[in-house]
């Protein structure tokens, strides 16, 4: 993987990587030259139990632009400012112009309720120059620099004491509510670890204290010894439909070691973790005949400095379908009780995705 850092007029970072040696003599262009006054806050929900986000002057982002404008689209064009340079390089991670967490937030207002700095990063990958592709159509060489990129970010932002937990996803398809189309997806990294990797991890973590082995390593083992809902089966890493889904086609993908990380994976494990990725993205979209909407997140181990032998990284997808008409949104039971209710069973829809052939070529 080639590297080259460069610093924008703004003062943000800019990353570019390749799988080829990368010019020096690129420059950082940027929408505009000062830099956005960022400093978002932290509340706590007494009744929830965790942190809520405040972060108001990302009411100025851009949002739905005109179709033939898009900012992170390389363009030598001195009045169409925007977020990359032209080059060659493969995969461009940044600063996001608008972040919900800054590193240099401060000053959080004095409330009835506890406030905190929303100390952290956010940051936007982008996964190709090719505007109209997609993560899972990218050579599979391409898809393992993505996620080596994914780890040296983990690593990188997780060395910071202020960042306790780093989330990698990516939100495709308007139906979840993606405004830019081009391939990308963003990095949070946050002061707290969230409420849903917080609960994991707890649950996570009694399971190992009482079996000295780990959760999820033995959810992989029993879904690979049943076979009823494997969409891969590869030698170091598997993708199923989990046997407690709480979506149609919801889709996990982890490692069969109990790796705590992306960057604890070895180059041969993310090698066959790129062929398990592609594999299902492109049976999302033979399934469908079309780009197949999902929201994709990447679980890993806090970076609170403690050990976390409970951990085991894995993505977990969340397509918005319920059926082939219908889209698939939080009913009340679902969004005020936290009760899924779901309409299909994980092994029908397991073979759905398992009947669709893709070829890892394309």
């Amino acid at each position: 993987m080639y590297r080259l850092q460069l610093k924008k007029p703004d003062g943000r970072k800019l990353i570019l990587y390749s799988l080829r040696p990368i010019a020096g003599s690129l420059v950082a262009p940027s929408p505009r030259k000062d830099p956005v006054q960022a400093n978002p806050h932290m509340r706590w929900h007494p009744l929830r139990g965790e942190w809520v986000t405040y972060a108001a002057h990302r009411q100025d982002r851009t949002f739905l632009p005109p179709p033939e404008y898009n900012p992170l689209l390389p363009s030598n064009d001195p009045h169409n400012p925007t977020e990359l340079p032209v080059g060659d390089y493969d995969v461009a991670c940044f600063d996001n112009l608008f972040p919900s967490f800054s590193l240099g937030a401060a000053n959080p207002p004095e409330l009835s309720v506890p406030t905190l700095p929303a100390s952290g990063a956010c940051e936007v990958v982008v996964f190709s120059q090719q505007a109209k592709g997609s993560l899972g159509r990218l050579p599979l060489d391409h898809i393992k620099l993505v996620l080596d990129v994914w780890a040296e970010r983990y690593t990188e932002l997780g060395k910071n004491p202020l960042i306790n937990y780093v989330l990698p996803f990516e939100n495709r398809g308007v139906e979840v509510g993606v405004t830019l189309h081009h391939p990308h997806g963003q990095i949070y990294a946050y002061p707290v670890i969230p409420p849903i990797p917080l609960r994991q991890m707890e649950l996570q973590q009694a399971y190992y204290t009482t079996n000295h082995r780990g959760l999820l390593a033995d959810m992989v083992k029993d879904e690979v010894e049943s076979k009823v809902r494997l969409l891969y089966n590869g030698p170091h890493v598997v993708a199923f439909i989990p046997i407690c889904a709480r979506y149609a086609y919801e889709t996990w993908i982890a490692p069969k070691r109990a790796a705590p990380s992306l960057a604890a994976m070895s180059d041969e494990e993310r090698e066959d973790l790129a062929r398990a990725l592609k594999t299902v993205l492109l049976k999302f979209d033979g399934l469908w005949h079309k780009p197949f909407p999902y929201l994709m997140c990447i679980h890993q181990a806090p970076t609170d400095g403690q050990p976390h032998p409970e951990a085991h990284v894995h993505m977990q997808f969340y397509p918005p379908l319920r059926t082939e008409t219908k889209l698939k949104y939080l009913a009340g039971t679902e969004l005020g009780a936290g009760l899924f209710a779901a309409d299909s069973l994980p092994e029908d829809k397991a073979k759905d995705l398992q009947a669709v052939e893709v070829s890892l070529d394309v």
